[in-house]
């Protein structure tokens, strides 16, 4: 228990590291007697946590005084010693009825310190004077200082010897380092304790308050900052006389804890995917890694950091396969990590493409649409498909087309579209047909061929047609097979041969030609005229005989020889 008497009234706090509650209790008396105020601060159960500076304050008007103590909390060994109370009530003399006093120290409670060991506080100030400049920003970021660039130029002015003062034997350090929300101690001893001291923070005199309290013992001068803040990390000085020394504060924010961890994420490629977590202060300092590397957002990343208080959110845009990676978060004080996995969303084949039989000279368009935007590759026959004048490939939503004008024959095939980055495959046949034709152009008048009886007649006629049509060569409604008899027929890509070895003068007439394919079908008439040398005359009749004359009439042979007489002999 704590006590403080007081001659008058005013208003009194406890600079506590805890406030009053189950384990400590405040009390306020009044001596009406002896007009004494007594404040009383009661610790039910220490423990160790409870040590440390404990100050009470008292402001009356415009007067204001403090005092301190600090407290050691030591643990109990948890046994108590055998004690013969007879003997503890011992005296100090020879044990006479007149002896001294009571000694009652047998009764004190025997107990050990427990020497604790405490980790050394480090000095960021020192750390960034000796370290290298390439390792400032990890230092920074490891021990929570925000402002870098501010306390690299700081330090540079403090790196200037202050002079050496008359009005002070002791000046301030160069830098103070104390965390966020602690307290700091500044002290000075004066050269003549007579001479008028003040306080300034960036120029602007320090009074006294509950924040800043100030101390006066023999030549030394003291001001303490409570409860400091990022406010108070700035430049100090303290002028006596004409004189005055200045140092630096540098607030340290205390570690920044992750409070709540990052998870474990699946999602599908195109999704915005968003990994939040969150620490223990607001607008805290966090880095983001990715596999490691950390990662820097800007204009051209593809990563984005929001944050929300203490949420910190890293959102990735349009989501791939290739963000599948572990990704972390760190802390002053802490880090997380989960594990980002990005698959292909199950891919529907809406429309599939179908085969396509179309005219020569006709428009082919092969089309197809699928559950998802994304391109993808068209081939034939497995090679890749090329844009040209005449061939386009159009990508609208998640509709696929090509597009081919005036089909050509070269055009069919198969065709395949690959979405990327998939397995699935669309196929589709294309079929160019052309109805069959007949090229007569280099037969004479009524499609009229002679030839001389004994000769080889081998006609051959142009014809076209996709697929290649069948041709059937016929006469009199009998066909004209392939193979190699005397009049026979040979089929060949772009044309028909009609062949007569040793023509006779029966093979005259009418031979039918006749195409087929898919397409349609065509036909034509030739007529073949063997020419032979004509039967005699029939039926001779001689009429008149004179000496050397006579007159005869006959009828015309039966046979003209495939052409009509010209004359008799």
């Amino acid at each position: 228990m704590v006590q403080r008497e007081m001659d008058g009234p005013g208003q009194q706090s406890w600079d506590l590291a805890s406030k009053a509650g189950k384990h400590l209790q405040l009390k306020e008396t009044f001596e009406r007697h002896s007009r004494v105020y007594t404040f009383e601060m009661q610790i039910i159960k220490a423990k160790e946590n409870y040590a440390g500076n404990y100050r009470c304050e008292v402001t009356y008007k415009d007067k204001f005084d403090s005092c301190s103590f600090d407290l050691e909390v030591h643990e109990s060994t948890g046994t108590t010693p055998n004690i013969d109370i007879r003997s503890a009530f011992k005296r100090s003399g020879d044990g006479q009825d007149d002896a001294g006093e009571l000694d009652f120290s047998g009764l004190l409670k025997r107990r050990e310190v427990k020497q604790q060991e405490e980790e050394p506080e480090v000095d960021v100030w020192e750390l960034l004077k000796n370290a290298n400049p390439n390792e400032y920003e990890r230092i920074a970021f490891q021990y929570g200082i925000t402002d870098l660039r501010g306390m690299l130029k700081r330090l540079k002015r403090m790196r200037r010897v202050e002079k050496k003062s008359a009005a002070f034997s002791k000046i301030l350090d160069p830098a103070y380092q104390v965390d966020k929300g602690g307290r700091v101690r500044f002290a000075v001893e004066l050269a003549d304790p007579k001479l008028e001291v003040k306080w300034y923070k960036n120029g602007q005199e320090i009074r006294p308050s509950t924040k800043y309290i100030f101390e006066h013992k023999g030549c030394e001068r003291i001001m303490f900052i409570n409860n400091c803040g990022l406010t108070d990390d700035s430049e100090y000085y303290v002028t006596a006389g004409d004189e005055k020394c200045s140092t630096e504060l540098f607030v340290r924010e205390p570690p920044v804890m992750v409070t709540k961890q990052l998870e474990d994420t699946k999602a599908y490629c195109g999704e915005r995917v968003e990994l939040e977590c969150e620490v223990s202060e607001d607008d805290a300092n966090v880095k983001w890694f990715k596999n490691g590397e950390e990662i820097i957002p800007g204009p051209k990343s593809r990563y984005r950091i929001k944050v929300d208080g203490k949420k910190h959110i890293l959102i990735i845009e349009g989501a791939t396969k290739a963000d599948t990676a572990e990704y972390s978060v760190m802390t002053t004080g802490g880090q997380s990590s989960a594990k980002l996995s990005v698959d292909l969303k199950p891919l529907k084949i809406l429309t599939p493409l179908t085969d396509q039989t179309v005219n020569l000279g006709k428009e082919i368009c092969l089309k197809c649409e699928i559950s998802e935007n994304i391109s993808g590759k068209w081939t034939k026959n497995s090679l890749p498909v090329q844009e040209t004048d005449r061939l386009k490939i159009i990508h609208k939503g998640r509709i696929h087309k090509l597009v081919i004008a005036n089909a050509l024959t070269e055009d069919e095939g198969d065709y395949v579209f690959a979405p990327d980055a998939y397995s699935v495959t669309l196929p589709a046949k294309v079929h160019v047909i052309d109805p069959p034709r007949i090229n007569l152009d280099g037969l004479g008048p009524d499609n009229t061929v002679t030839v001389i009886a004994g000769n080889k007649l081998r006609l051959e006629i142009p014809i076209s047609g996709e697929p290649p049509p069948k041709v059937i060569w016929s006469r009199a409604d009998k066909a004209i097979m392939e193979g190699s008899g005397r009049i026979r027929a040979e089929s060949y890509p772009d044309s028909s041969t009609l062949v007569i070895d040793v023509a006779e003068r029966d093979d005259s007439g009418v031979y039918n030609i006749s195409l087929k394919n898919e397409a349609g079908e065509a036909h034509a008439s030739i007529k073949v005229k063997v020419v032979d040398i004509p039967d005699p005359p029939v039926a001779p009749n001689v009429k008149e005989v004179g000496d050397d004359w006579c007159i005869m009439t006959w009828d015309p042979p039966l046979y003209d020889g495939g052409s009509p007489i010209l004359g008799y002999i």
